[in-house]
């Protein structure tokens, strides 16, 4: 289905002699991303979720009366993809006859649009995807990679693979899996636990620590999936691992929980990808509930709200490992001043025409101008809806 208005880019307000530019032109496109294999979590063993089969984006394309360009996205796994799109929709003409460069001022202006349906979820998931795009288009427009817009503290991030142990895999498939992962260049390797059968997640941790050896960075996510009393007796079982972190032992929202966890484990733990504001990740910096903090920039309403939880996570010392999209959040760890971590997946990779390097355990900053990257035409025919509105220049 497309629709398509056309809307003048006249701005409500009077603009300064500051405003060279002025946003004319919105495309809107929801994707559907199928996956290979369906994917299983502990989520999935526990009854809670089905295995996931695809992943849902909206792409959001910008152009403005001089010509600049921009691309961002947001994504929803499982049910929501719709809901984004057309949340989207319903605000994209508050974006025409804005000066691209008022990055902060859209925000609010696309949040006050939808202020009836709340500050987080999926309201600024859809508004997400706008933002990113506001901040390739700048990027692009200086000529400078996002991260070196923003102020990089390193061209390349230390860099884990997940997509490799999901618990659907069999013991011997993440094993080999793990093998190419670090191959191929890529740092640390991270399973999935949270198995209702808590000696089985043992031995598969087990087998993957003597695989791997002693010196490979390793993470275990239990994708929110114990309870306190057994995320507190898993977290003693694998001390002897000597992991990077333990991620999501408890339910997204017990910020109380992490914090006793934290407290009383010498393994760092790792939470907040399920979040979906900064006001929520900040109940967890407050509670001390993480030494390693998730966000997800997609999920909290895009790059503009991350740079905010970013600077709150610094204050407080928190290492920083965003979940999911490398794509966008290679650029944002690279520009955090303590040393972070980037998660690989490569599911997207049909996405996009372009490649991220890898090499020596890290993921590199790309010289491409933004976020460097452009949609396949395999992406093109995955689209689902579109809906256009202003006009091209």
């Amino acid at each position: 289905m497309v629709t398509k208005t056309h809307t003048t880019t006249n701005a409500a307000h009077v603009a300064g002699e500051a405003t060279l530019d002025r946003i004319s032109w919105i495309k809107l496109s929801s994707v559907t991303l199928p996956l290979a294999t369906p994917i299983s979590d502990a989520k999935v063993l526990t009854g809670r979720q089905k295995p996931m089969t695809e992943v849902a984006f909206l792409f959001v394309e910008l152009e403005t009366e001089q010509g600049h360009e921009g691309i961002g996205f947001s994504y929803s796994k499982r049910a929501g993809g719709p809901g984004q799109f057309a949340h989207a929709r319903e605000i994209a003409d508050n974006l025409l006859g804005e000066d691209p460069s008022d990055i902060g001022k859209i925000w609010t202006k696309l949040a006050w649009s939808g202020a009836s349906v709340g500050r987080s979820g999926l309201a600024t998931q859809a508004i997400a995807a706008y933002d990113v795009a506001l901040w390739d288009l700048k990027a692009k427009r200086a000529g400078l990679p996002l991260a070196k817009l923003l102020g990089a503290h390193r061209d390349s991030v230390r860099c884990y693979n997940t997509s490799g142990g999901f618990l659907h895999t069999p013991t011997e498939q993440v094993l080999d899996n793990a093998s190419t992962s670090l191959a191929s260049g890529i740092g640390g390797i991270k399973i999935k636990v949270g198995n209702p059968d808590r000696k089985q997640d043992l031995r598969r941790l087990t087998a993957v620590r003597e695989h791997i050896g002693d010196g490979a960075p390793l993470m275990v996510d239990a994708n929110q999936q114990w309870d306190r009393p057994t995320a507190q007796r898993m977290g003693r079982a694998m001390e002897e691992f000597d992991l990077v972190w333990i991620e999501e032992p408890l339910d997204a929202y017990d910020a109380q929980g992490h914090a006793a966890l934290a407290a009383s484990l010498d393994t760092p733990i790792a939470t907040g990808e399920m979040l979906a504001s900064v006001a929520e990740h900040y109940e967890l910096i407050r509670h001390n509930a993480a030494d390693i903090i998730q966000p997800d920039a997609p999920r909290i309403g895009g790059i503009t709200q991350f740079l905010k939880l970013a600077a709150l996570a610094e204050h407080h010392n928190l290492q920083l490992a965003p979940h999911f999209a490398m794509e966008i959040h290679l650029h944002l760890a690279a520009a955090y001043p303590i040393e972070p971590w980037v998660e690989h997946f490569d599911w997207l990779e049909p996405l996009f025409n372009e490649r991220l390097t890898i090499s020596d355990g890290r993921m590199h900053v790309p010289s491409r101008p933004g976020l460097g990257i452009t949609l396949t035409d395999q992406a093109r025919a995955w689209t689902q809806a579109t809906h256009e509105t202003g006009k091209r220049h």
